[in-house]
């Protein structure tokens, strides 16, 4: 479908690790089975520790070593963290949920929509003796269009009734500079790798990706019944399209500044730009007739999809769409298509070894597209009404320290003060799951029918979006399911929301002491509310609205001390010679760091004037400081760093725990760290 992630993914900045979701157990363990009840772990296990190393060299290798030892990735992984381990906890669970009401008689009609979709997607039988028939009808009438007019105006009804990347994506949004109102975004798109740097890098790993990716559109377009010649010819054209649109295309750095892709126009001056579009006639086919103005993020971009559609040849624009189609449905379809796009996508790509198994595919494809259905089974069994109250205080104290930093602040003026304090109290604290949940009571759901399951969902989300435009802005919206281990800032919404899925142990234990759940769970609760005055989140007011309320000296300050930030970090490795991309990552750089602060800030006023013990041989900082760390012990194979090194805003977990705490002197004097020690950064950074 054509409309966009939802405003809250699209917008946010988001927490952790990219490759969470539901895991697999190592390969030489049992067979995963379901499970009717969440597990318990303690939130600090001291066998996750490397005592062999020195803190005060490299903390994270101390807090993690001995989990990176007992964690080795799974088969079907392309990494494995704690955050991951969680992830497959909640999807074990919630397989067990989908189990039960697969095969319930006396059900909900919750229970039976989320059954009745995890029921069509373990199928595979009825899946496979499909093969490519439920893809056919589409690719024949692709295979009609002989005229570059009857393949532009395709492309209209590609947006609207199926998934794909077709040249460009379109939805609705908040109005970036008045967040009351729901407005249509046109933006970037249309491209089969990662990111656009995947087409313009000329080192040799690039090169050979490109081959590689050549091979997969060839694969994919000879499964689909092209002579081998012709899909080799058509995927060089591909290539050639895709390359055009990368070098159009803003850079992810670039991106990160929301004036570069604010440029609201009129129909009208879309149509100057971009003419071979009738777009009138597109945004009413795809359910918002009568649009006036409109965002269009890149206008470059669109300059450059115009150059595609009337300069290429109508069998190769014909070529491309038939692909996009293809690769979207592919893994929705039989067992070779599945393991074709997996083959490229996560063994190429990423370095995954293996498939996961279909439970987890399958869970996934509820989570995805009936989430808060979903869950609503999840939370009713999982999220304490005690857990919900005390993550809301952790926050609230939270929100108190940033509040304290921002009055004593000696780099900001009284008046920006005024404005962030504005803003800080602004904020909206959403935990554990929606207020109402979303009525999925127009989608039909069939047992036996996964492949119009997944369209019919694609398409009921995207009229719900579209459905948006004209209507207020609804502040209680949700971009995460409930079950979902991470955690999100929407600088619009000005919201930060944690799921029921991330306050489990060992993430939170409201069974241990509160040193390593401040640690833990209030940094990234402080990681959260941070990113409301980061590079970017900083450039929206309490309203989330795009409005520059710094004086120039302050900005000035600002910026002086991220560079600091940016300059520590982009001196981390990632993997092999490639550095840390700290332009890219420095939101979540400083989002780390101010949010480790003010959750130690509030610990110490949590527990002040208690006498607190020592326990396994730490001091309660110590405890802070090791539960603080270890949520982001993890193992990452070398081709998904890769990866991450282009796409990911967030550094690798080894710079998270060592670039915040060498720049802590409270954590320095829990562990007696000295000047001239890797865990002393000097200068010191600090920005919240």
């Amino acid at each position: 479908m054509s409309a966009k992630l939802p405003v809250a993914l699209a917008a946010a900045a988001l927490l952790t690790a990219l490759h969470l979701g539901a895991q697999q157990p190592a390969a030489q363990q049992p067979a995963a089975q379901p499970i009717q009840s969440m597990p318990y772990s303690p939130s600090l296990d001291v066998t996750n520790l490397d005592r062999s190393v020195d803190p005060c060299v490299d903390f994270y290798k101390f807090s993690c070593g001995g989990w990176q030892k007992n964690n080795p990735i799974p088969a079907d992984q392309s990494g494995w963290s704690v955050y991951a381990k969680l992830g497959n906890e909640n999807a074990q669970f919630l397989w067990g949920i989908l189990e039960t009401d697969a095969k319930a008689k006396d059900r909900t009609p919750v229970q039976q929509k989320v059954g009745d979709y995890f029921a069509a997607c373990m199928n595979t039988t009825a899946i496979d003796a499909l093969g490519d028939k439920p893809v056919q009808p589409e690719l024949a009438r692709i295979e009609t269009l002989k005229t570059r007019p009857e393949l532009i105006a395709a492309i209209s009804h590609l947006h609207h009734d199926y998934a794909g990347n077709y040249f460009f994506g379109s939805g609705t949004d908040q109005d970036a500079v008045d967040s009351s109102v729901m407005i249509v975004e046109v933006e970037a798109g249309g491209l089969g790798l990662p990111d656009r740097d995947y087409y313009l890098k000329d080192d040799a790993k690039s090169v050979t990706l490109r081959q590689q990716y050549v091979a997969y559109v060839q694969q994919l377009l000879t499964m689909s019944g092209e002579p081998a010649d012709r899909a080799k010819s058509d995927a060089d054209v591909i290539l050639r399209i895709e390359t055009a649109l990368a070098k159009a295309s803003l850079t992810r750095v670039e991106r990160r500044d929301p004036h570069n892709t604010y440029h609201m126009m009129t129909v009208g001056e879309l149509g100057k730009i971009a003419p071979a579009f009738d777009w009138p006639n597109y945004f009413e086919i795809q359910g918002a007739p009568g649009v006036a103005k409109l965002n269009v993020s890149q206008p470059e971009f669109m300059k450059a999809v115009q150059a595609e559609l009337t300069t290429e040849p109508v069998e190769a624009l014909r070529a491309y769409l038939r692909f996009h189609f293809l690769n979207a449905a592919a893994p929705l379809l039989a067992h070779p298509f599945e393991q074709a796009y997996f083959d490229f996508y996560s063994k190429t790509l990423r370095g995954v070894p293996a498939m996961p198994p279909r439970w987890k595919t399958c869970t996934r494809a509820v989570d995805r597209n009936l989430g808060e259905a979903l869950g609503q089974e999840f939370v009713k069994r999982t999220f304490s009404a005690d857990t919900k109250a005390k993550t809301q205080q952790m926050t609230e104290q939270i929100e108190t320290a940033m509040q304290h930093e921002i009055e004593n602040l000696d780099w900001m003026s009284p008046e920006t003060k005024q404005e962030a304090l504005r803003k800080l109290h602004m904020i909206r604290n959403k935990i554990g799951y929606p207020d109402q949940w979303r009525d999925y009571t127009a989608l039909d759901v069939k047992p036996d029918d996964y492949f119009g399951n997944a369209r019919r969902a694609g398409r009921f989300e995207d009229a719900r979006e579209w459905h948006k435009l004209g209507k207020p802005v609804d502040l209680n919206e949700w971009g995460m399911t409930p079950p979902t281990v991470n955690a999100y800032f929407n600088p619009q919404m000005n919201d930060i929301n944690f799921p029921a899925g991330v306050l489990q142990p060992p993430l939170y234990d409201p069974k241990i002491d509160d040193a390593p759940n401040y640690g833990n769970t209030g940094a990234t609760i402080g990681h959260e509310l941070t990113h409301a005055f980061d590079d970017e989140g900083r450039q929206f007011d309490a309203k989330g609205n795009l409005r520059d309320w710094w004086t120039p000296a302050d900005a000035k300050g600002f910026e002086d001390r991220i560079n600091c930030v940016r300059d520590q970090y982009a001196q981390f490795i990632v993997v092999d010679d490639i550095h840390i991309n700290s332009k890219l990552t420095s939101g979540e750089d400083v989002a780390d760091l101010g949010g480790t602060l003010l959750a130690y800030i509030a610990w110490k006023k949590q527990t002040a004037g208690q006498q607190l013990a020592n326990v396994e041989g730490f001091t309660p900082d110590q405890r802070f400081w090791v539960g603080m760390a270890q949520w982001a012990c993890e193992n990452e194979r070398p081709e998904n760093l890769r990866v991450s090194a282009v796409t990911n805003p967030h550094s690798p977990g080894s710079a998270r725990i060592n670039g915040v705490v060498s720049n802590l002197p409270e954590f320095q004097r829990a562990f007696s760290c000295k000047a001239g020690q890797p865990m002393v950064h000097a200068p010191t950074c600090k920005v919240w």
